[in-house]
């Protein structure tokens, strides 16, 4: 009798997820931890870490299989599998952009269009690190998709990775958004030991009014021109513009309400969660004529990608300033080095890191909208770097 309770309970217990749980698993409970800790009491990319985090958690149960299975034979697909197909497809990262697009203003960057150098040259934290990565293993299509963490852009690493290192998706996707969290953690020590003390003093002209006028024909045109030089960019490139046109109509306001708030808001929740998905299951892999399981997450290439990551952050964090340092060798209106920091596209905390880097070198030197500048070159920079490397390998 009691034989046969202790199999039937064994039994019940073999029928529980607690009987599947995987010793990798808990080590991602862990992560998962962290993670909700640096997003809710650091404050570091609540918006994204904590739907990624839930994501993580959920890709790290017994039940993921379930989760996202995909329909077979007539059934329906888990819920999950639905929602990753915005991920996979490359539906959510422009949808990002049209957000993105009807918050910025790109009249600082038309007023001192100089400032367009410091973010193209902050792009070359992006090549610099697509070079070095095949240096740790990895192929050049893998390369490509760590290369754009340098661009301090979550959506654009997202949108490059699922073409072309699917695979990578949820190793780069944390990468990125951790390190543009990191912002004010990372650059300010770059930005220091690359400038004096009187260049982060330096103080620049009051920037003109950009009109109405100029700001519609600046989205158009440079749209059209960017398409036409990098097609493949064009996913991102349009919505970007397409947001900013609507921003600068001034007659679209429920439009661009919705762009800047429920739209991105929707799409950030099932982004964050589908990216936090791709960190967890497990895939077969053949050493020695041996199948062994191996986690999605938990290996080696994971952490090479968070070093070859911050890697190409530094690099284009400092290609900024050293740009801004060359132009002053050439020019009579000096610009502050400082700002080049914010040719990174981490809109806009990296131009607030500029500005308030400044302000510690002098209080009543405000760099905040000269920062904008670079700052919103650097997205459509590192929009350019994306459809190239996705033109190079199609």
């Amino acid at each position: 009798m009691l034989h046969t309770a202790l199999i039937d309970l064994k039994e019940m217990f073999l029928n529980t997820g607690f009987a599947r749980i995987e010793w990798q698993m808990c080590v991602m409970w862990v992560v998962v931890a962290t993670l909700l800790y640096l997003a809710i009491s650091k404050g570091f990319e609540p918006l994204l870490l904590v739907p990624i985090s839930l994501g993580a958690l959920l890709a790290n149960l017994p039940a993921y299989e379930m989760m996202v299975q995909a329909p077979v034979a007539g059934q329906p697909g888990g819920l999950f599998w639905y929602l990753k197909q915005g991920l996979d497809l490359g539906i959510y990262p422009p949808l990002i952009f049209l957000g993105v697009g009807a918050m910025i203003d790109f009249g600082p960057l038309i007023a001192n269009p100089r400032t367009l150098l410091l973010g193209a040259a902050a792009q070359f934290g992006i090549f610099a690190t697509f070079v070095a990565a095949p240096l740790l293993g990895f192929d050049l299509l893998q390369s490509a998709s760590i290369g754009i963490i340098g661009g301090a852009d979550g959506p654009t690493s997202i949108f490059v990775t699922t073409k072309l290192a699917p695979d990578l998706l949820g190793p780069i996707a944390v990468a990125a958004y951790s390190y543009m969290a990191l912002v004010p953690l990372i650059q300010p020590p770059i930005m220091k030991l690359l400038t004096t003390q009187q260049e982060r003093k330096i103080r620049m002209k009051t920037l003109r009014k950009v009109s109405r006028f100029e700001k519609i024909v600046f989205s158009a045109v440079v749209m059209t021109f960017c398409i036409l030089v990098v097609p493949d960019a064009a996913p991102l490139i349009a919505m970007l513009f397409i947001g900013n046109l609507l921003r600068e109509s001034k007659v679209t306001d429920r439009l661009v309400k919705a762009a800047q708030n429920e739209i991105i808001n929707i799409v950030t929740i099932f982004l964050g969660v589908c990216v936090g998905l791709k960190m967890g299951g497990f895939k077969e892999v053949v050493v020695n004529g041996v199948a062994l399981q191996k986690h999605n997450f938990l290996n080696s290439q994971t952490l090479g990608i968070l070093l070859l990551g911050v890697l190409a952050f530094a690099i284009a964090t400092a290609s900024g300033v050293l740009m801004a340092k060359l132009m002053n060798v050439f020019s009579k209106n000096k610009i502050n080095p400082l700002i080049g920091s914010a040719g990174v596209s981490a809109v806009p905390m990296a131009a607030r890191v500029s500005h308030d880097v400044g302000m510690k070198a002098d209080p009543a030197n405000f760099l905040l909208m000269h920062a904008m500048g670079p700052n919103v070159a650097g997205v459509i920079g590192s929009a350019l770097a994306a459809g190239y490397f996705l033109s190079l390998f199609n």
